[in-house]
């Protein structure tokens, strides 16, 4: 049985918000873009209920925007490695994306890899797709580039970031700004750093916390951090906590680090410090 609460609010969505016409076979209603809690049967009438609605969407969306951004992802953003489907690691230092098919490859199979070529006497090939392995920067940034024409996300972060050690900022966001609208958490977690040092852009806050929160949705632990570290410094200490133990259970070790001093001094329960480790 629905309560009364939940049979007003299924109500509001059968009617126009404004105007109270009811949905019928020649009469479609729109959704409220921001908070989806009420629908409208033309602009005009959405226009109209602006000043009305305005306060109670503000609330409603950034409701529905905290259960997307504190939403425990399965895994970090890098996923599995696709030979040996093991979750990868945080640390770049523990995999490597090969140029020619931008696969990020696990250490371990890597040198799986690398030794059968040994024993067997092979040429040098990608452990994933077999493209014979690059013989020079130039060679290796054209596989990146024929990549970046198929619209690859992740050349177009590795790109960019060969850009950007460069001295070039101008093209490093351009590749990061299109990676970041192709999902690429990476890129997105690249341009809050330039957000926040305001290296090759002007400074801005919002924009910086915005590529975060993009990042951290996808998983990304060292993003979630940051957002942990920039709640904290706002005041926001619930909030923070909630974003360090989501990176805390992707790997991150600056957050259970954190964690670790915080249980110590009773700002974090039991349960949710056990759940961590």
């Amino acid at each position: 049985m629905m309560s009364e609460g939940a049979e007003e609010a299924e109500a509001d969505m059968m009617c126009c918000a404004a105007c109270g016409t009811a949905e019928v076979d020649d009469i479609k209603l729109k959704d409220c873009d921001a908070c989806k809690s009420i629908r409208y049967c033309s602009e005009d009438c959405q226009r109209n209920h602006r000043q009305q609605h305005e306060q109670k969407c503000r609330k409603r969306a950034a409701e529905l925007r905290d259960e997307i951004l504190f939403k425990q992802p399965e895994s970090n953003h890098l996923g599995d490695c696709p030979i040996c489907c093991l979750p990868l690691s945080n640390d770049p230092k523990n995999s490597a994306m090969m140029g020619c098919c931008c696969k990020v490859i696990c250490e371990g199979c890597s040198n799986a890899n690398l030794i059968r070529e040994v024993k067997e006497k092979l040429d040098h090939n990608c452990p994933f797709c077999r493209h014979p392995a690059p013989e020079s920067e130039e060679e290796y940034e054209r596989n990146l580039m024929k990549r970046v024409e198929a619209n690859d996300p992740t050349a177009m972060r590795q790109l960019g970031g060969i850009r950007r050690n460069e001295g070039d900022y101008d093209v490093a966001v351009e590749y990061w700004t299109k990676a970041a609208e192709l999902g690429n958490a990476d890129a997105h977690y690249d341009l809050s750093l330039l957000f926040e040092k305001g290296e090759g852009v002007v400074k801005d806050k919002k924009r910086k916390v915005h590529h975060l929160e993009q990042a951290a949705i996808a998983g990304h632990a060292f993003a979630r951090h940051n957002l942990g570290c920039e709640e904290f410094r706002n005041g926001k200490y619930e909030r923070s906590m909630k974003h360090f133990i989501i990176a805390a259970t992707l790997g991150c070790v600056d957050s259970i680090d954190l964690l670790k001093e915080c249980y110590a001094h009773g700002d974090v329960s039991k349960e949710d410090f056990a759940a961590v480790l």
